[in-house]
């Protein structure tokens, strides 16, 4: 299976380096409490990293939102629908063993981002490409990588381990041989995914751990969008590492931050309504997600 913190790692570290703007958006585990069936869970974890992808999100930490209860399965069944779908089709196989919560996975949708290539023909390779691949075997000078066309590429002088997944930059593209070296995501200009990370840790420990230039916080019970914009402005162009923190089905951030007795206004740097004057009990968090996301990329770029 991919290695959870090794991707959160890798984030970190090519967000330190490139001094992009990073976007990171913070879902509750409970996500899905409120959907009986498992093909309806796995529906709407579909739909959040499609609007994910679609803003261009960094990384999604899933979080407990519950911290009297046990959250452990809730907390990896959706960290694991969101890293499959975030993974290429082509190395599904490769990197995620048979789970009865993959079930249904067949109705998720695909993300067509430029890391999930339609093409799986060599033919179609340039150099100066780039693909997410796995080391399939490995000799003393050289390994094998799968990078999701129909024969494998070589890698020189890899020293790690086999079945890690990498993104790869094509140096040589013929019709012989293709060969490719190690590359960073930092180095790809398109959008290339998420990273996935689960905090099972209280709000308060987690937010100040990561230390966010800026951490907006959403709410019906917060002002409207609109009063905030212009101060929010002035922090979101000056900031590189960002949060949108959503909450959850059956209770909003201020219930969850009272229930570890901190306010939430002391957590984050701004709260507010995205959704104002909406006509339904409730907004589902993945449609608040959705709407936040789409504001946020209209008056910022996200």
């Amino acid at each position: 299976m991919p290695r959870l913190h090794s991707q959160k790692r890798r984030f970190q570290k090519e967000k330190q380096l490139d001094g992009k703007k990073r976007v990171a958006i913070a879902i509750p585990a409970s996500i899905v409490s409120d959907t009986p069936h498992l093909r309806e869970k796995t529906a709407k974890i579909g739909y959040i990293a499609r609007a994910a992808a679609i803003f261009r999100v960094d990384e999604i930490i899933v979080y407990a939102d519950n911290l009297k209860a046990n959250q452990k399965r809730d907390l990896e069944f959706v960290s694991l629908l969101l890293r499959y779908l975030e993974t290429p089709q082509y190395l599904r196989k490769r990197l995620f063993e048979l789970k009865p919560e993959l079930q249904f996975a067949g109705i998720l949708p695909p993300l067509r981002t430029p890391h999930h290539p339609q093409q799986g023909k060599s033919r179609v390779l340039k150099v100066g490409d780039y693909r997410e691949g796995v080391i399939t075997s490995k000799t003393e000078n050289s390994a094998q990588v799968d990078i999701g066309v129909e024969k494998t590429a070589v890698l020189r002088n890899y020293q790690g381990e086999l079945n890690q997944r990498i993104t790869f930059k094509i140096i040589k593209a013929k019709t012989d041989q293709i060969e490719v070296q190690e590359a960073s995501k930092a180095e790809v200009a398109e959008y290339w995914g998420y990273a996935v990370s689960v905090e099972a840790r209280p709000f308060r420990n987690w937010i100040e751990d990561r230390k966010f230039d800026l951490a907006v916080g959403t709410s019906k019970l917060a002002p409207r969008f609109q009063g905030l914009a212009s101060a929010l402005a002035s922090r979101w162009h000056k900031a590189n590492r960002i949060l949108l923190l959503f909450g959850a089905p059956a209770r909003g951030l201020f219930d969850i931050a009272e229930d570890e007795g901190v306010r939430l206004e002391a957590l984050v740097d701004f709260v507010l309504n995205t959704v104002p004057d909406q006509g339904t009990e409730t907004v589902r968090t993945e449609e608040a997600l959705l709407a936040t996301l789409a504001i946020f990329n209209e008056h910022f770029t996200i």
